[in-house]
C-alpha cells in the first residue's frame, strides 16, 4: 500500500473497500483503456424516493391520505375506495369565463315592465300587488269625484227651470264646451308627459270633466216633461250596467285588451252608420244606432276596466292614473247618454 500522504494508485481505489466509489472528496480514476467499464452502483430496488418539498403522493392502501397540493386537485384515493363527491364547481382556466346563466321568466334584468308602448305594457307590467292596489284606488277615487260632479251638473240642468231654459235656449255654449272638450281630449291622450305631469294634468282633466258634464247636461235637458224620472231612470240603468261589466271585466278569463283592432273596426263602422242614419230620418235606424253604441260602449268598458287591474295581454302603467280614468269617464258618460236615448223618451 502506498504512503498514507499520496493519493491511492488506480488498483487500490477500484479494489480496497477503504474507497468506495463516489466517495466525497476523492474521485476514482477512469478505467484505463480496454479495461472493462464498471457502472456505479445504483440505489437498492423497493427504496421509495424522498418526495418533492410542497409534492403529495397518493395514500398507500390502508395508510393515511396525504394532503393535496397547496392549489391543485387532490389524487385519486386507492383501488376499491370511491370517490368524494365534488365540493363546489370545477377550476376554470385562467383567461376563460363561464358562459352567464339565463335569464329567468318573470324577473331578473331588463324591464320589469315587459314591452312599454305610451303607458301599456306587455305581459305584466307590474305584478307588485301593493303597488296595483294604489293604482287602482287612485282611478276609481278620481272617477267617482268625476261622476258625482257630472250627475250633479246633470240634475241641475234638469231640475232646476230657469237654468234648463237658458242652456235650451243659448246652445253656443254648448258648441263651445264640445270643441274644447275635444281638445283637451286630444291632449290628454296623445300628449303622455301632459297626463303625467302634475298639477297640469289635474287640470286637464277637470276641464275635460266639466266640458263633459255641461254636454250631459244640456242634452239630458231636452227629455220632455218627465225628464226627472227618465233620467234617474237611465241613471240607474247605466250604475247597473257598470257594475255588471265591471264585475265580468275583473273575474273573466277572456281577454278583452288583445281585441283592440276588433273595437276600432267596431267603431269605425259604427261612426259610418250613425253618419248615413242622420240624413235618412229613420226611427228605426236611430233605434239599430243607439243599441250598437251600447254594446259598443260596453266593450269599451270591459276594455278599459282590464287595462286598468291588470293581469292581461296589456295594462296601464302606474303613471297613467288620468289616462285610465279619463278613459272609464267618457265610457259610462256616454253609454249613460245612449241608454238615455232609447228609454228616455227624447226628441
Amino acid at each position: 500500500m502506498a504512503e498514507p500522504s499520496a493519493p491511492p494508485s488506480y488498483m487500490e481505489a477500484t479494489t480496497d473497500q477503504q474507497y468506495p466509489p463516489g466517495q466525497p472528496g476523492v474521485a476514482p480514476y477512469p478505467p484505463a483503456q480496454g479495461a472493462p467499464y464498471q457502472a456505479a452502483p445504483y440505489p437498492p430496488a423497493g427504496q421509495p424516493y424522498p418526495p418533492a418539498e410542497g409534492a403529495a403522493y397518493p395514500p398507500q392502501t390502508g395508510g393515511t391520505a396525504y394532503p393535496p397540493p397547496a392549489g391543485g386537485t387532490a389524487y385519486p384515493p386507492p383501488a376499491g375506495q370511491p370517490y368524494p363527491p365534488p365540493s363546489g364547481p370545477p377550476p376554470q382556466q385562467a383567461g376563460y369565463q363561464s358562459a352567464p346563466p339565463p335569464a329567468s321568466y318573470g324577473g331578473g334584468g331588463g324591464n320589469p315592465h315587459g314591452d312599454v308602448e305610451e303607458g301599456f305594457t306587455a305581459e305584466r307590467g307590474f305584478n307588485n300587488k301593493s303597488i296595483r292596489a294604489a293604482f287602482i284606488k287612485k282611478v276609481y277615487f278620481i272617477l267617482f269625484i268625476q261622476l258625482l260632479a257630472t250627475f250633479g251638473i246633470i240634475c241641475v240642468f234638469v231640475y232646476v227651470e230657469p237654468v234648463n231654459s237658458y242652456v235650451r235656449t243659448n246652445s253656443w255654449l254648448y258648441w263651445c264646451s264640445y270643441a274644447l272638450f275635444l281638445a283637451m281630449y286630444i291632449v290628454l291622450a296623445c300628449c303622455p308627459t301632459v297626463r303625467r305631469k302634475y298639477p297640469g294634468n289635474v287640470v286637464a282633466l277637470a276641464v275635460f270633466t266639466l266640458c263633459l258634464s255641461y254636454m250631459a247636461g244640456t242634452i239630458s235637458s231636452y227629455y220632455g216633461d218627465n225628464a226627472g224620472q227618465s233620467v234617474l231612470v237611465c241613471m240607474g240603468i247605466c250604475a247597473g250596467v257598470t257594475l255588471g261589466v265591471s264585475l265580468f271585466a275583473i273575474q273573466t278569463r277572456f281577454d278583452f285588451t288583445s281585441c283592440g283592432g276588433f273595437l276600432f273596426v267596431f267603431s269605425l263602422s259604427l261612426f259610418l252608420f250613425g253618419f248615413i242614419a242622420i240624413f235618412t230620418r229613420s226611427s228605426i235606424l236611430y233605434t239599430v244606432y243607439a243599441w250598437l253604441a251600447a254594446l259598443l260602449f260596453t266593450l269599451f268598458l270591459a276594455y278599459d276596466t282590464q287595462l286598468l287591474i291588470g293581469g292581461r295581454r296589456y295594462e296601464l302603467s302606474p303613471e297613467e292614473y288620468i289616462f285610465g280614468a279619463m278613459n272609464l269617464y267618457v265610457d259610462i258618460v256616454y253609454l249613460f247618454l245612449i241608454i238615455l236615448a232609447c228609454f228616455g223618451g227624447g226628441k
